[in-house]
């Protein structure tokens, strides 16, 4: 189980390394008057995902522990947009429209309810 645990924080260094240098280089190209670097790498771990877990349930058979550090470690550490991502379609490929709607909504509502109370806190406390 330990490793298990080691694997994923090994992968999530690496992918939050990977965040960061990726996130960097977007200012020297397009500015800083949109968060540019985050835009790409959401979306570049969303095409990730999607690509991983496809080839990995139906054309590539990987050992659960690849499967970890590639998905959970580096996707993980890198973005969890992706995760949020592919958690929906899953939900609307199993014809769960209403729960992938309240997935994406609650996720989006409660994330930016909770960033502005966070920062409410954070000038309280």
């Amino acid at each position: 189980m330990w490793q298990t645990y080691v694997t994923v924080f090994i992968g999530g260094g690496i992918g939050a390394a990977l965040r960061y240098w990726v996130s960097g280089i977007a200012p020297r190209y397009f500015g800083t008057g949109f968060p540019y670097g985050i835009l790409f790498v959401n979306v570049a771990g969303c095409l990730f995902i999607g690509l991983f877990m496809t080839w990995f349930e139906g054309r590539f058979l990987v050992s659960p522990a690849l499967r970890t550090f590639l998905v959970i470690g580096i996707l993980g550490g890198f973005t969890t947009f992706s995760t949020f991502s592919y958690e929906t379609i899953y939900l609307v490929r199993d014809a769960e429209y209403l729960l992938a709607a309240l997935y994406v909504s609650a996720s989006v509502v409660l994330g930016l309810g909770a960033t502005v109370a966070g920062g409410w806190l954070g000038r309280l406390l």
